[in-house]
């Protein structure tokens, strides 16, 4: 199985409610996977949530696109914070 590797980028949006909103966009590689998306996302809502002011570029390259291993990712990444 083939695992092409997806770049994304955000950016900050900050409104009238307390909490910003995150634009996040792909760079390059697979625009048709929304559960990818939605784990990009998450990761970089999370990371600036908890305290990293600078724009985010995201990479990731999975063969398993399940809800479990996106869930795994984002709690191994939130665990092993080093920003």
């Amino acid at each position: 199985m083939l695992c092409i590797i997806t770049c994304f980028s955000n950016a900050r949006k900050e409104g009238v409610s307390i909490n910003p909103t995150f634009n996040v966009s792909v760079i390059f590689g697979k625009r048709d996977e929304p559960m990818l998306a939605a784990c990009a996302r998450q990761l970089i809502e999370k990371i600036s949530l908890s305290g990293s002011s600078k724009p985010l570029v995201l990479s990731l390259g999975l063969k398993d696109h399940s809800k479990e291993t996106l869930k795994g990712i984002i709690s191994a990444v939130m665990d092993n914070g080093l920003w």
